[in-house]
């Protein structure tokens, strides 16, 4: 064992990568390698790359080559290797392996292989594999907190996204693989599972003919677990059988992140997404309607080939008609391999820039009004850091999910990874602010709310 390499880690993109990192960890350290934190002592420095949009594959290709010159022995894994692998392999030399997004568990074989002299290339053209919750798995976010995916892969064709080229067609895991995951890490002291999958809301449906989600979340409210959390529920999806196992699960949260993309019929039907089109509106008043407590958040792409001025204008309206709770906004970057790539009408980048930027102040002032509207409320809040110099809490209430919504800071005493009531005494576009609630606040305010 003390033989073995030390090996390191760069972790970019996603939460579906930092699983898929997760579980490399897991393999490693089961094999007997020491796994450091610290890449200037390790022997290997497996980089788990994104390559989702050109500023993913930009800051993938800035890690790979300040570590090449650093002459390290580089593994390269992820969506990046799975995109580009002949051009990696030829223009990183430093590269020691390259594996696919559907290859990731053969990573203890791959670093053996490595060790002997073999320069490793180790990409399925189909990927195929998903990990279950046999796979050994080494958590990488805070301790409250664990990611639980449960399909891999997309059916979709939309013609902006690479994703299915690179992780393959959507396979699910069955209920029981899921919810047996999900009670290792109750028993492990998670608070919190975040449900993931390219398309939340069509889990099932390769595996059991039908999309199973209601099904798959009523199993998961017998587990121990306070609050489960869905990413990437399209709308079509959210029919009244998953409303009604949301508003009737305890610990599912009434959360939903709807990836819409747009708001116009016309950029949609270019996005290969019509369907999207006949439901958005609906869809969003119907929700609110039979889950008044909702929280919403959406991701827009500005700038998509061919969007006009009206165009534009219709997302605007529909951002102030359904005033999300978050909005995150992206320009349009143009995919090689994907219809949207070679279509006329390309706009110019400081046309989506401002685009995007108009769309982001807009929503702010409606962030800030959906956040001033917690002020005064007793709200359960995930205690997640502390801030050494002023003892102050950091954690998240339900209405912000890790890493693309708000935090709150919290005055008082309490231990990390525990959830616990907190009055909100102010706020501002994008995080609360407040502290451990008294007995007085309670009574005063018997009801928790998100």
């Amino acid at each position: 064992m003390g033989n073995k390499p030390t090996i390191a880690f760069s972790h970019l993109g996603c939460e579906k990568n930092r699983i898929d990192t997760e579980h490399m960890l897991g393999l490693l350290a089961q094999a007997g390698y020491q796994v450091d934190a610290d890449e200037e002592l390790a022997d290997y420095v497996i980089v788990n790359t994104c390559s989702f949009i050109q500023a993913a594959r930009e800051e993938s290709v800035r890690t790979l080559v300040e570590l090449a010159e650093a002459d390290k022995k580089i593994v390269i894994t992820g969506c990046m290797a799975q995109h580009f692998q002949e051009q990696l392999l030829d223009e990183l030399p430093e590269a020691v392996a390259l594996v696919g997004t559907g290859d990731y568990h053969k990573i203890v074989d791959v670093i053996a292989r490595a060790e002997a002299g073999e320069r490793v290339k180790e990409v399925s053209q189909e990927p195929t594999y998903i990990a279950d919750e046999t796979t050994p798995r080494y958590r990488t976010t805070t301790e409250g907190v664990a990611y639980l995916r449960i399909s891999e892969g997309c059916d979709y064709r939309c013609a902006f996204c690479i994703i299915p080229h690179l992780r393959g067609n959507q396979r699910s895991r069955t209920i029981e693989s899921i919810v047996q995951e999900a009670e290792h890490l109750a028993a492990e002291g998670v608070k919190e599972i975040i449900l993931i999958s390219q398309i939340t809301t069509n889990y099932g449906l390769d595996l059991y003919g039908e999309p199973k989600l209601a099904e798959l979340l009523r199993a998961l409210g017998k587990v121990d677990i306070p609050w489960i959390r869905m990413h990437y529920a399209y709308p079509t999806g959210l029919t009244p059988k998953v409303i009604e196992a949301i508003r009737e699960t305890p610990n599912v949260l009434p959360y939903l992140d709807l990836p819409l993309q747009h708001s116009h019929p016309e950029v949609l039907r270019a996005m290969n997404r019509p369907w999207q089109g006949r439901v958005n509106d609906g869809i969003i008043e119907r929700l609110k309607a039979e889950i008044p407590n909702a929280v919403l958040r959406t991701t827009l792409i500005v700038g998509f080939p061919g969007e006009t001025d009206e165009h534009f204008e219709h997302l605007k309206q529909f951002i102030q008609r359904h005033e999300f709770d978050h909005v995150g906004v992206f320009t349009f970057s143009p995919e090689e391999g994907t219809p949207a790539y070679d279509l006329p009408n390309q706009l110019p980048q400081e046309v989506m820039d401002a685009r995007r930027d108009a769309l982001m102040q807009l929503q702010q002032a409606i962030s800030l009004k959906q956040n001033r509207a917690q002020i005064g409320k007793v709200v359960d809040v995930l205690i997640e850091q502390e801030n050494p110099q002023t003892g102050e809490r950091i954690g998240r209430s339900a209405r912000f999910s890790p890493d693309v919504d708000g935090l709150v800071y919290v005055e008082g005493e309490a231990a990390l990874g525990t959830i616990v009531p907190v009055t909100i005494v102010d706020a501002d576009i994008y995080d609360l602010y407040g502290r451990i609630a008294t007995a007085a606040d309670l009574i005063q305010l018997p009801a928790m709310t998100v």
